[in-house]
């Protein structure tokens, strides 16, 4: 049974995968709130989702502020009616070594990438289950499901974002709500996430902050389309967890089925970097 999007609301959406959901959704003909801190970026996703087609209202919210997102929600319902998708996005990166990372970065980042998640699917549950239907998407990562060095932090945020949806599913299932919740765990994505993200002290391979930003952009191979669309199709198909990207796909299996080899293949990769820039730079 496929279920139809009438209605969606998409916080982090001025660009990456929240802009690129909110555009097939308007396109498809879905009513769309977005949201994001970014007022000229929000301003611009609104315009285009327009020209595709959808009716679109715009706000800039600071996804840290659960009274700011609260009361998003409340005017996104007033406005659209009922919402059938809730997709908590928005989402930073501060880059560095855990040694290394200020408490003032990571606090930064937990409430962004975590607390954001939380602020948005409080406040849009209770309205999903007065309407009864709809479904929560959290945006986990690929590195919600493995660790790597230099994007502890991050790591430390999607993992949070997985446990947290998966609870939250599991409670839903057993009172027998009608509302669902479920984690979406993209993998390399070409956005500006990692380059507009914050360096906080060295990283644990001994790169400047420009050569991480070009690693992550040679990794990074799926469009913020192509994984918009897995995520949707996802919803649309109800399932219960949304893998997208080969490279997400690979490090799922590898990371549960062989953790010992996975670690043994990312920690040779890294060294093996280190290794290669120190002799460049030398």
């Amino acid at each position: 049974m496929r279920e139809a999007i009438s209605a969606a609301a998409v916080t982090g959406a001025a660009r990456g995968i929240g802009r690129a959901l909110a555009l097939r959704l308007a396109a498809g003909g879905a009513r769309v709130a977005v949201c994001d801190v970014d007022a000229g970026g929000i301003d611009e996703t609104a315009r285009l989702a327009a020209a595709a087609g959808g009716r679109v209202v715009a706000a800039r919210v600071d996804v840290t502020d659960g009274a700011a997102v609260r009361g998003w929600a409340d005017r996104v319902v007033a406005e659209l009616g009922a919402v059938d998708l809730v997709v908590n996005n928005a989402g930073v990166v501060v880059t560095g070594a855990i040694e290394s990372v200020s408490d003032e970065d990571l606090d930064w980042l937990l409430r962004v990438n975590f607390w954001g998640v939380v602020h948005g699917t409080k406040a849009f549950l209770p309205h999903l289950k007065r309407q009864g239907r709809g479904c929560i998407v959290n945006v986990s990562s690929a590195f919600g499901l493995v660790a790597i060095p230099t994007q502890g932090p991050y790591c430390v945020s999607k993992f949070a974002v997985r446990a947290y949806t998966d609870a939250l599913a599991q409670e839903l299932e057993i009172e027998g709500s009608p509302v669902r919740a479920v984690c979406a765990y993209p993998g390399g994505v070409r956005t500006d996430l990692v380059r507009a993200g914050r360096r906080s002290g060295p990283d644990a391979l001994g790169l400047p902050h420009d050569e991480v930003v070009k690693g992550f952009d040679r990794l990074a191979r799926a469009s913020p389309d192509a994984a918009a669309a897995e995520i949707l199709e996802g919803v649309r198909r109800g399932s219960r967890r949304i893998v997208s990207g080969a490279d997400a796909r690979w490090a799922d299996r590898l990371g549960r089925l062989f953790p010992s080899l996975f670690r043994w293949i990312v920690v040779r990769r890294a060294r093996q970097a280190r290794r290669t820039f120190s002799a460049f730079r030398s």
